[in-house]
């Protein structure tokens, strides 16, 4: 079985949710290339923020290692 991140699914979920064309969630999760991407772009005019935000509700959104975010709290 994968490793799970220490990162926490429910931060994540709601810092895309609130501030995703801003890409914090990615900031959160230590993707800050792409972070810094999705800033600039406006998180690719809102569709990168979108495709995110179903990503971490369907549990394959991964931190910056590789490990997926699993745990809501």
């Amino acid at each position: 079985m994968a490793e799970s991140s220490e990162k926490k699914k429910l931060i994540a979920f709601l810092l895309c949710t609130f501030l995703g064309p801003l890409g914090i969630h990615r900031f959160y999760v230590g993707k800050t290339g792409s972070g810094v991407a999705q800033l600039l772009t406006i998180g690719g005019l809102g569709l990168w923020a979108l495709v995110d935000w179903i990503m971490i509700l369907c549990g394959s959104f991964t931190d910056s290692e590789g490990k997926a975010l699993t745990e809501w709290s």
